[in-house]
């Protein structure tokens, strides 16, 4: 049996962050959410230290993991050690750090695999540096074997030479472990418990500890600042680029198109620069998404236009046309083969087949039906101050330009409302509506208005 052990106690402090550390996201994810993801198909079972705002912590990742709690910050071998009841009598325990959101699910895999083809007490993972300063060096012998960690305070001149160094990441024999932990001392200036001390005392026992090293260092690198989030976060989204472009995703400069770890995208979809695409978006086949577009948590049919624009966790049938200028807002959703074109708001509504509302619109809290028409400047005034009314516009019903629709109110189907109308009643279905003053016009009037405001200037 395998178990992950994930240190998530810290505090973060060079974060500079009121959010506990490991919650800070990366590509929509948080870093820890990363870590539990990777080590998911690994391990049968995932054991998370939390201390630094515990439950914000626990609430973010749920209940799916076991959790063990260290109040006192005294090192990572106390960290450990606070998970011991949790952690079975026989099996392989995975150590993992919290702020470690690039480990991928391989490495993982190759760390344990190795652990028990070479039958190992320990695994450190390992990796070279040309500048290896502020990391322990990993000690060998003239065999190969790994006898110690040397931090590098501790470490003489020739140990601080040594460019391979420890990640943090450890694979350990369960049983071993639990033994282990009891001999570690805080014998040291900081009072503390170093889980790094685990190698020297197997070593000392005659237990065989390895080195498991991979080839970029980086992939293993904590995170302790902004700076270094933002690093990751790039290695990530590219990583996710790469992907979606070998499953069969064009991507017009990818270097300008910012995509969650979560996303789904189709074949043969072809995304714009400048577009973000967040949460758990799922985008079909074959549509074009931006450029200069963001949508969060929504989902996009196959065939979507959807251009210089924003969607929020709403729903896009096929064949429909969104934007340029387009802001479809919660709860709203845009049917099969639909218009919403440039300077539309859409909230809370449904568009039906084959209907449009292709400019200067607001639609709030509306049913359209099939095959309507909106003009442009239609508004649907759906807040009275107090209440959000719903409105209906039924199927095959034309509203003329610069409307406002006083809700709630029904268009009735194949209805016709006048164009420059405001309409708060009920309009049949076939009838046309007209709600606006009667036009007059007075000859001669606007010479006698210009002489009224000419003498009014000159006063």
């Amino acid at each position: 049996m395998s178990t992950a052990v994930i240190l998530a106690a810290g505090e973060g402090t060079r974060m500079k962050s009121d959010v506990p550390k490991v919650l800070h996201k990366l590509c929509g994810k948080t870093m820890i959410g990363h870590v539990l993801d990777a080590l998911k198909p690994v391990v049968e079972k995932s054991i998370v230290i939390i201390g630094h705002r515990a439950e914000e912590v626990r609430a973010s990742i749920g209940e799916n993991v076991i959790y063990a709690y260290q109040y006192q910050q005294r090192g990572t071998g106390h960290a450990v050690n606070q998970a011991l009841s949790s952690i079975p009598e026989q099996g392989d325990v995975l150590i993992v750090c919290g702020d470690t959101p690039l480990l991928t699910q391989d490495i993982f895999e190759g760390l344990l695999a190795f652990h028990r083809s070479e039958g190992c007490a320990a695994v450190v993972l390992t990796a070279n540096l040309d500048n290896p300063f502020g990391y322990g060096r990993i000690i060998r012998d003239k065999t190969g074997k790994v006898t110690k960690i040397k931090e590098e305070k501790d470490a003489n001149e020739e140990e601080r030479k040594i460019r391979e160094i420890n990640t943090g990441t450890y694979c350990v024999n369960a049983q071993l472990l639990k033994e282990t932990l009891a001999l570690i001392s805080d014998d040291n200036e900081n009072r503390e418990y170093y889980l790094t001390d685990l190698v020297e005392i197997l070593s000392n026992q005659q237990k065989k500890v390895s080195a498991f090293k991979i080839d970029d260092f980086f992939l293993a690198q904590g995170i302790n600042t902004r700076v270094q989030l933002s690093e990751a976060e790039a290695v990530l989204r590219k990583r996710i680029n790469e992907k979606l472009m070998l499953e069969g995703v064009t991507m017009v400069d990818p270097a300008s198109i910012y995509i969650d770890v979560d996303v789904k995208v189709g074949k043969d979809t072809v995304i714009m620069p400048q577009t973000i695409v967040q949460g758990r978006t799922q985008i079909g086949e074959r549509c074009v998404i931006g450029p200069q577009s963001r949508l969060v948590d929504s989902t996009l049919a196959d065939k979507v236009t959807f251009q210089n624009s924003i969607i929020l966790e709403s729903i896009v049938e096929e064949e429909a046309n969104i934007g340029p200028f387009a802001y479809i807002r919660p709860e709203s959703r845009i049917c099969r083969g639909a218009k919403v074109g440039d300077f539309v708001e859409i909230k809370k509504s449904q568009i039906g087949s084959g209907s449009k509302v292709p400019h200067l619109s607001y639609v709030g809290d509306t049913t359209v039906g099939e095959r309507a028409n909106l003009g442009a400047g239609t508004i649907i005034v759906n807040y009275d101050g107090v209440t959000k009314h719903h409105s209906y516009i039924e199927d095959g019903a034309f509203v003329g330009c610069n409307s406002n629709l006083i809700a709630p109110v029904v268009i009735g189907e194949g209805a016709y409302v006048a164009a420059g109308s405001t309409i708060k009643e009920n309009v049949p279905q076939n009838a046309l509506a007209i709600g606006r003053a009667a036009q007059v016009n007075k000859l001669k009037g606007a010479e006698r208005l210009r002489s009224i405001l000419k003498s009014k200037k000159n006063k």
